[in-house]
């Protein structure tokens, strides 16, 4: 979400337009361009929650400004109310959240649900063009929301080929020597937070355990990310006897060393609107294992069809598709370079430009 504003912002200031930005905060590279006006909103004790209704009353404030002068709003789902653009990333009316941790945490995110609901779906119904990252997002915005199918439009997430490309067999070398990993085991790698059931980590560590039951299994796996569920799940690893295959690496900054440096990315996500971290996976060359609810799903070719994972809940079949891409590593690796060179293509910047003439004909008609 944060990188795809990025793109369309910087996009258009480069070009010389003014560019408001109503956010909590934003990228000191925005901030350092002088056609660039940055309008802080507070977010009290640290709280997205509390800071919503601050957000949404500075972004309309400044949004009905904008459009009095003939300028273009675009906002995010629920943040704010607005008659103009509504660019969604992520459909809180299509998954809910299972709550854990204590039963203050518990109430927090389930009252955190019901209002992102409701401004999603009161924002959404207000906008004139409604732009989504994948036709799954789409379908979902049009059954949380019932608007006419004819508002809503899919404009795929963009990719940095400069940050995420395939690296050369002396390149991986380098990149696995410098992180310790030795060259004779197989690596997956999973890429997310560790706060809930959302991104499947459950269902990845009991295919793990079953899989590494068997000595033939080399493949280990790598856990990057953070999140209030870690030490549960560090201890749960310790307890099944896996401390020794999976490893977790906690929040990382060097993700393009990590992918030069590993053979899959596996995300059995249960709800994932886009998927950025798949497509970046792929763009450096790694194959990705995905769920099918995904939305970058629907960017895989027939030849890789076997990489969808059906069910995230699944644990047999996630095990049989983690045994088939090792089986068919070589054969795959063609087909995995195709479609990494296809998502390497469409640059930020042409998703930018993509957008902005979408809406220039919408303001046309």
């Amino acid at each position: 979400m944060d990188r795809a504003n990025l793109a369309l912002a910087s996009h258009l200031a480069q070009r010389g337009h003014p560019v408001r930005l109503v956010a909590h905060r934003v990228a000191d590279e925005l901030r350092a361009l002088p056609n660039v006006r940055f309008i802080p909103v507070p977010k009290p004790a640290g709280a997205y929650l509390l800071g919503e209704p601050l957000l949404d009353a500075a972004g309309r404030l400044w949004a009905l400004r904008t459009l009095a002068e003939g300028g273009e709003v675009v906002a995010n789902g629920g943040n704010c109310t607005v008659p103009a653009v509504n660019w969604i990333h992520y459909v809180h009316g299509a998954y809910a959240s299972e709550a854990t941790g204590t039963p203050l945490r518990q109430l927090k995110a389930h009252v955190s649900q019901r209002y992102y609901r409701y401004t999603e779906r009161r924002a959404v119904r207000r906008a004139r063009l409604v732009i989504a990252n994948s036709e799954r997002t789409r379908e979902d915005i049009l059954q949380a929301t019932g608007i006419p199918a004819g508002r809503v439009h899919v404009i795929y997430l963009g990719s940095d080929p400069h940050r995420f490309q395939p690296v050369s067999a002396q390149e991986r070398k380098d990149a696995r020597a410098a992180l310790g990993w030795p060259e004779s085991r197989r690596i997956a790698l999973f890429v997310g937070a560790l706060g809930d059931r959302r991104k499947g980590f459950d269902s990845l560590v009991s295919a793990w355990e079953r899989l590494c039951a068997h000595e033939l299994w080399d493949v280990d796996l790598k856990v990057v990310g953070d999140g209030p569920q870690r030490e549960a799940w560090e201890h749960e690893v310790q307890a099944r006897s896996l401390r020794g295959r999976i490893q977790f690496l906690g929040f990382r900054k060097d993700v393009p060393k990590l992918l030069a440096a590993g053979d899959l990315l596996v995300s059995p996500t249960r709800y994932e609107p886009y998927g950025l971290g798949v497509q970046e996976a792929l763009c450096a060359g790694l194959p990705a294992l995905v769920s099918r609810r995904a939305g970058v799903a629907e960017r895989y070719p027939e030849a890789l069809q076997e990489l969808l994972l059906e069910d995230p809940d699944d644990v047999a079949e996630l095990v049989r598709r983690l045994e088939g891409w090792r089986a068919r590593e070589a054969e795959l690796a063609p087909h995995v370079s195709e479609l990494s060179g296809k998502l390497r293509a469409w640059t930020w910047e042409r998703m930018a430009v993509e957008l902005v003439e979408l809406l220039e004909r919408d303001r046309a008609r």
